[in-house]
């Protein structure tokens, strides 16, 4: 029996200002049975250290994602036509407490790969990338790492907790989530307390990428090194923070650093990921209350979408 496959509620069927509030009017579940890749709301932010507003991310992005169509003109992806996609909706994290939220994400996740559904995560601070990560790990052993962002999050504590969005990839690397000569870290800038905040990763066996070194270049031949170096079959997983492009284009942010990726870099970047063996993603750190344009919260979305459009076993026409 041929599988029916759910579909985005089109422009036409209902206006895009209506319907539900769902990632892309996607139909909305209740478990990940059955499912082959599933947007999950983490709306988090206990983690962050300057703009809060991150919470709110989840809920602006599945309202800018109502202008996304199935069909991606740019690659030839067709996600809907091959792969069982739904919204999840969001974790019920604990908006009290650091340690029972993590515990929750967590909790949340492992049901979610157990289904053998992969997880694109809509954020939320960067802290969720570790329990994400741990659960991930816990299904698939260490995995290579594509991280986009600004900071490396490779700090040993903030203000003195170990938990919070600067910290999630050092307590990765510590708890043995990584495959460290697999991540690639793209986007780095601005200022620091020492030159450590960069050199720690690449002690690690990190290949950094700081956003400086690749101004005004297309960053499709190193995607190519990227492939080359993570291979085809080990399990991969994409974190995007949305300030590592530029605040020119991506201001609705809490961490905001000049000089950052362009949209373009940030497209390529993505989908250079395909052929990799991607067992999950997020999208992270989007802030509307400093996104007054809603442009932010778009840009999240589609990211979010080319990131579907990557996963294997999609669909190019």
């Amino acid at each position: 029996m041929t599988r029916r496959l759910n579909q985005p509620l089109g422009g036409n069927e209902m206006p895009r200002f209506a319907g539900p509030a769902t990632m892309m009017r996607l139909p909305s579940a209740a478990s990940a049975a059955g499912l082959d890749a599933a947007f999950i709301g983490v709306p988090l932010d206990i983690g962050t250290s300057n703009r809060a507003g991150a919470r709110f991310g989840p809920r602006q992005i599945r309202a800018e994602s109502a202008l996304l169509r199935p069909y991606n003109m740019a690659t030839g992806a067709a996600p809907f036509d091959t792969l069982q996609v739904a919204d999840l909706g969001d974790v019920a994290i604990n908006p009290y407490s650091m340690a029972k939220s993590l515990a929750l994400v967590e909790a949340f996740y492992d049901e979610v790969l157990a289904a053998g559904c992969t997880p694109l995560t809509l954020g939320g601070d960067h802290t969720i990338a570790l329990p994400i990560l741990r659960a991930v790990a816990r299904r698939h052993g260490p995995v290579a790492l594509v991280h986009v962002d600004a900071h490396a999050d490779v700090n040993d504590s903030m203000a003195g907790e170990a938990i919070a969005h600067g910290t999630p990839f050092r307590r990765a690397v510590e708890e043995g989530l990584l495959a460290c000569d697999k991540v690639w870290q793209i986007g780095l800038r601005g200022t620091g307390y020492a030159a450590d905040d960069f050199d720690w990763p690449r002690r690690q066996g990190f290949t950094l990428v700081p956003a400086h070194e690749v101004w005004w270049r297309s960053l499709a031949p190193l995607m190519d090194e990227v492939r080359r170096c993570i291979g085809g079959e080990h399990p991969v997983y994409l974190s995007f923070d949305i300030d590592g492009l530029d605040p020119a284009f991506a201001g609705g942010t809490g961490t905001p650093e000049v000089g950052g990726l362009s949209v373009a870099q940030g497209l390529e970047i993505v989908r250079g990921c395909r052929g990799l063996n991607l067992v999950g993603a997020d999208l992270v750190e989007v802030a509307p209350p400093y996104d007054a344009s809603g442009n932010t919260a778009l840009l999240g979305a589609n990211l979010l979408y080319e990131m579907l459009c990557v996963l294997p076993g999609v669909a190019c026409r």
